[in-house]
């Protein structure tokens, strides 16, 4: 992990505090920049702060059993870490590690309280950032519960795509291993190399090595529904 330096205008913190702030969220914060694979927090480190993703690719995760972890959620440029272990939580309850080299901006949470009291806007966007993953929970366990295999492979590949965007050749932006989209999917990874391997002779995916293209999304769309 390095710090490194920040514009203090483009990350979710800065752009929804009011501009007298920005010099005191210049002194209070760290700028951290963090490798591939380099974690950002483990499952019950103590909790420290909250951190605003400035660049890179995330995936939080939580251990699921001795030998596998389930990925929650992967997280971009403009989302959040750390929030889970705000409300008096002593612990982080989950993971998170870099997929991709990743710029994040720390704040603890004592300097984050101060700044909710002082900035309605910050506080009324986080309120909306907390319901809309709430909602985005509630529907990933009923996914889970409820969709075959098939659908919800379908589902993380519609959701890389969603969070990550595209590269200049039309591949999802960062890659993911075929073990990562298992956990994501609640599957195994036997399971996800024989059905890309499908997908693929079908024409709805192109892969090269671990990146991923898709060609028909409406086909995965229909997997989905």
């Amino acid at each position: 992990m390095q710090d490194v330096l920040c514009d203090v205008t483009s990350c979710f913190l800065c752009t929804n505090c009011i501009p007298e702030w920005r010099e005191i969220i210049a002194m209070k914060k760290q700028t951290r920049l963090f490798k591939k694979n380099e974690s950002i927090f483990s499952e019950g480190d103590d909790v420290k702060g909250i951190y605003f993703i400035y660049s890179g690719a995330v995936k939080i995760h939580k251990q699921w059993s001795d030998e596998k972890d389930m990925i929650i959620r992967f997280s971009s440029a403009g989302d959040i870490l750390g929030h889970r272990g705000l409300g008096g939580a002593n612990k982080y309850p989950v993971s998170a590690t870099a997929l991709d080299t990743t710029k994040a901006c720390f704040i603890t949470n004592q300097f984050l309280e101060t700044l909710l009291r002082s900035n309605h806007d910050l506080t009324y966007k986080l309120m909306h950032f907390y319901a809309s993953e709430l909602q985005k929970a509630e529907q990933r366990m009923r996914n889970l519960a409820h969709m075959d295999v098939k659908g919800r492979i379908a589902e993380t590949l519609l959701d890389l795509k969603k969070v990550f965007g595209l590269n200049d050749d039309g591949f999802i932006g960062v890659v993911i291993t075929r073990q990562d989209i298992a956990s994501y999917a609640g599957t195994t990874y036997e399971t996800v190399f024989k059905l890309f391997n499908d997908l693929t002779s079908e024409g709805v995916i192109v892969t090269e090595g671990k990146s991923i293209r898709v060609i028909n999304e409406e086909k995965l769309r229909k997997m989905v529904g």
